[in-house]
């Protein structure tokens, strides 16, 4: 999306929301004049769909999937500048007070989609040069963020209101119970589906095609999704729909890799990018670039996850020193760099938030054929991302295929080191974790030693021994405005 496109998306929401209520989730009506006038060009349409987008850049949306996805993982340290609600996730003691368990965001995303699969249709009726085809390509691209901020939700939280109308008027129910998990994980598999149809495959340009959604972009989620359900037939198919369609590849592992991927973004290994820009900045610089920055790398994300050639000092893994991290500070250095040598101001801070890339298609596939038992060739795909990345022999394993258990330990080191601070960590340990009735636990609780206080240590592995304090509390504020409301079981 180019800069005078977000410009005018940003004026619509503030069009959208300057008449909002201060409710339940944060279901903004869109009712009144605004919805009465509002939904009767394609242009307005078109809008509304930029306007789906635009939420994604919302303070602190990305914010959130970050410390969702990190704050709890084994890669993440404290610095001088973290706040106390952080500090208490990475100690693994959260309350229903911490505001990071905040997801009203998140559901203003959905509510804007919400509005879009409400009401994009009735403008068939009122513009005759909108055509079906078009309507459902708008159509696909709102299933398909719905689908993804619910499977942000479900991943965190477990069950959640799953809310499928849009908030259009002060007299609408907001008083929702929460579905299960299984339930609200079916709706987002359905979803996907009505958008599979939808969705196109290509707008035309490259940049829309990675900062918005595509066919390509719904089975990435797709196959993420199945691998939470252990559906690895059906994960390897939506893999394999991209990898066949040939779109996409590993950006080259020499000196422009860097650059190529995370400073210029929308490279051909993107799937799915949100778009910052000089509009609209990310919120890493102050998180992780200023002297009294809120965190850093845990010590394990240096030498002992990339490893170092003694031998050969210039000999390094790509992804680690001068890429996910500055090996003499411990800075996370992924959303900061230029190159390994410059770096960003507070004005350049805009590196995408990268939600998917073709690597981590790849990766998921490896994962989905280990668990069928086809180790052979989840080591393969293992060995491919490591040949472009030039790992290092210290951070090989050598296994058996039919070694199940270290494929998967192999593959979580992988993918930390390929996904470093892209808010995957923790839901990557979960998922991992949780399959066959927690036979991996140790995956959950081996992270404590990594990151939580001395002091925190030995009551946050009784905590995580109870299976259900992996999900957050709900916000304190969303029980007391919404009765319907059950408090998450490890936290009454």
């Amino acid at each position: 999306m180019n800069i005078k496109v977000k410009f005018s998306v940003v004026l619509l929401l503030i069009t959208l929301c300057g008449t909002s209520c201060n409710k339940y989730l944060s279901l903004e009506p869109q009712d009144g004049i605004i919805r009465q006038n509002f939904w009767k060009t394609k242009e307005q349409l078109k809008a509304a769909v930029n306007g789906c987008y635009a939420s994604l850049l919302a303070d602190p949306l990305v914010e959130n999937l970050f410390l969702w996805g990190e704050l709890r993982g084994d890669m993440l340290s404290a610095g001088t500048g973290v706040r106390n609600n952080e500090l208490n996730v990475i100690n693994v003691n959260i309350t229903s007070t911490n505001t990071i368990t905040d997801w009203s965001v998140i559901y203003k995303t959905i509510n804007n989609c919400n509005t879009v699969i409400d009401f994009g249709p009735d403008v068939l009726k009122s513009d005759n040069t909108l055509t079906q085809s078009v309507l459902n390509g708008y159509l696909g691209e709102a299933y398909a963020l719905r689908a993804l901020m619910y499977f942000y939700l479900a991943r965190s939280f477990g069950d959640v209101p799953l809310k499928l109308k849009s908030t259009t008027s002060d007299d609408d129910n907001l008083q929702i119970a929460k579905s299960t998990q299984q339930q609200v994980f079916a709706q987002i598999v359905a979803d996907l589906k009505q958008a599979e149809q939808f969705a196109v495959t290509t707008y035309g340009d490259r940049n829309n095609d990675k900062g918005r959604i595509t066919r390509y972009t719904v089975n990435a989620i797709l196959a993420d999704v199945y691998l939470w359900l252990n559906d690895y037939d059906n994960c390897i198919k939506a893999c394999d729909y991209i990898i066949n369609s040939n779109q996409f590849t590993l950006v080259p592992g020499d000196s422009n890799w860097f650059s190529t991927v995370f400073f210029q973004g929308n490279s051909v290994e993107s799937i799915f990018e949100v778009q910052f820009n000089q509009i609209k900045t990310n919120p890493f610089y102050n998180m992780l670039a200023i002297p009294s920055k809120r965190f850093k790398a845990a010590l394990k994300v240096g030498p002992e996850l990339y490893t170092i050639d003694n031998l050969d000092i210039t000999n390094i893994d790509i992804r680690g020193d001068g890429a996910s991290v500055k090996f003499n500070d411990g800075s996370i250095y992924k959303y900061q760099g230029i190159n390994s040598g410059s770096t960003r101001t507070s004005a350049t801070s805009f590196a995408h938030w990268f939600v998917y890339r073709y690597s981590d298609i790849l990766l998921m596939k490896a994962e989905a054929l280990n668990q069928q038992g086809n180790g052979q060739g989840a080591l393969d795909i293992i060995q491919t991302i490591r040949l472009r990345a030039n790992a290092l022999p210290g951070s090989e394993r050598i296994l058996q295929p039919s070694d199940k258990s270290g494929i998967t330990d192999y593959l979580l080191d992988e993918r930390a080191r390929e996904f470093a601070f892209e808010g995957k960590r923790w839901y990557d340990l979960l998922r991992n974790a949780r399959r066959d009735n927690y036979a991996r636990l140790d995956l959950l609780l081996n992270v404590v030693a990594t990151t939580a206080a001395a002091e925190n240590q030995q009551a946050a592995i009784v905590k995580l021994r109870d299976t259900r304090s992996h999900y957050f509390p709900i916000y304190l504020y969303e029980l007391q405005t919404n009765k319907a409301l059950v408090q998450n079981p490890f936290y009454q």
